[in-house]
């Protein structure tokens, strides 16, 4: 069985409102390319009953759909190597300011001695962002820290019992990548991707100069994709920059970021994928307003091409394109790509 490539582009796709969206606006010849050539449909990311985020789309587009809404904090711990001793639990704190925006960085940075201060039995780790790991026996109760809002995610399932994940060189459990009998190689930047795919027991390369924003580094990313291509691997490479951007209400620099990754991963791995005779698919984990920075739940835009797949479908991987579109509901790797 050929080897697969699957490229995730976090928050890609707009509600479908009046206006042009993002992947509308944006010039994209290679996607366009690829639906020449491949079968575009819908993906359904995120199940009845979930909030759409990339904790839930980025296991179902890995085949291994949670049982129950999934708690972020052991993702992050993952993501940022950080050990969960045994009895205790994680959790993400979000820090906002009174009107909904992201604190930053700094701002975060300068509030985690008295986050330590609050929660004191705990382990508080700044993440990326707005974003703080706290690690501890108890769930933590906080409202406010220094003028700022704290929004404790909710506490939920995890990935690691539900598919006996965590193996560094291993494969995804459950109907998911397994299906191919190879390891698979998830390509992605210091986040939530890297944390969801060390629980479910894919081999997770972070380039040094990935840095899960708009910033990071697409070539670097391409590069150790293929590599892992070479050695015959499935691949998955996550890009985080469209959703960033999105969260900021900036959609110029939403576009910009679909259209970087069309031109820096999409073209490069095409040329690869033909090369190999790979099949090769292009989709989002879910979708994000550029103008609320609200995360969406509508079945996403999928791409599929390789050898002896059908050519089919609308020509442009957008949302309004593929409106009518059959949408997939199995497994995607498992169903889509096997």
């Amino acid at each position: 069985m050929v080897s697969r490539i699957l490229v995730i582009l976090d928050g890609a796709p707009d509600p479908v409102r009046a206006w042009t969206t993002s992947l509308e606006a944006a010039a994209t010849p290679a996607l366009d390319a690829l639906c020449a050539v491949g079968t575009v449909a819908c993906v359904r990311t995120t199940p009845d009953g979930f909030a759409p985020g990339s904790e839930t789309g980025i296991p179902v587009l890995l085949g291994a759909e949670p049982a129950g809404p999934l708690a972020r904090g052991p993702i992050e711990a993952a993501a940022a190597d950080v050990p969960i001793p045994e009895g205790q639990g994680a959790w993400r704190l979000d820090l906002l300011h009174d009107d909904g925006r992201r604190a930053s960085e700094d701002e975060v940075r300068g509030r985690v001695p008295a986050l330590r201060g609050q929660l004191s039995r705990h382990e508080v780790v700044p993440l990326r962002g707005h974003r703080v790991l706290v690690v501890g026996p108890t769930r933590p109760e906080l409202r406010r820290c220094e003028g700022l809002d704290v929004h404790v995610w909710p506490d939920g399932a995890t990935l690691a019992p539900a598919l006996g994940g965590g193996d560094p060189v291993g494969h995804v459990g459950g109907s998911g990548l397994d299906a191919s009998g190879r390891p698979v190689t998830l390509v992605c930047g210091p986040g939530a991707a890297a944390g969801i795919g060390r629980l479910l027991g894919a081999r997770v390369v972070i380039p040094d100069t990935a840095t899960g924003d708009v910033d990071t580094d697409l070539d670097a990313k391409a590069s150790a994709a293929l590599l892992a291509l070479d050695l015959g691997d499935d691949v998955v490479v996550h890009v985080g920059a469209p959703d960033e951007a999105a969260h900021r209400l900036d959609p110029r620099a939403k576009r910009a970021a679909i259209e970087d990754a069309d031109a820096r991963i999409v073209a490069p791995l095409r040329r690869a994928a033909d090369a190999a005779g790979a099949t090769l698919a292009v989709t989002s984990d879910h979708g994000t307003c550029p103008r609320t920075g609200r995360h969406d739940a509508a079945p996403v835009p999928l791409v599929v091409a390789g050898r002896d797949l059908p050519a089919g479908g609308p020509t442009r991987l957008t949302e309004r394109a593929v409106a009518g579109a059959p949408v997939e509901h199995t497994p995607f790797l498992a169903g889509a790509l096997a």
